[in-house]
């Protein structure tokens, strides 16, 4: 399986609304329940009005679209990260899955894809 690194920091935040998301952006991630509001967005396009943040992330994105009937493909991405100790936030698409890891966390996190097999592009 291929895994392409994002070289973008990315900022997970909280905000009230999205009248200050910039939705021209290449990645803009919103979630939304009964109880907040949430963006994941590179941290150069952060909306003005985010309540709360946390910056500091990658991600990787894994290539392709994937089938809905796959199974497992976050769950062994994530047990390998976990057994090395490496936090995740993943997000999901319709075509596929981000798997965001602290910029701290970046080169243990290459490390670990490359011994389990998986070719990491966008390494320039």
């Amino acid at each position: 399986m291929n895994i392409e690194f994002l070289n973008i920091d990315f900022t997970v935040c909280k905000v009230n609304d999205l009248s200050k998301v910039n939705f021209d952006s290449d990645f803009i991630f919103v979630g939304k329940t009964d109880n907040e509001l949430s963006v994941v967005c590179p941290t150069a396009d952060l909306p003005t009005n985010a309540a709360c943040r946390e910056d500091g992330w990658r991600a990787f994105r894994i290539v392709g679209t994937l089938d809905f009937s796959l199974v497992g493909v976050i769950a062994k991405i994530s047990s390998l990260l976990s057994e090395s100790g490496i936090p995740v936030f993943v997000v999901s698409t319709y075509n596929t899955d981000y798997v965001l890891v602290k910029k701290e966390n970046e080169a243990k996190t290459l490390a670990v894809f490359n011994q389990a097999g998986y070719r990491i592009l966008n390494l320039d």
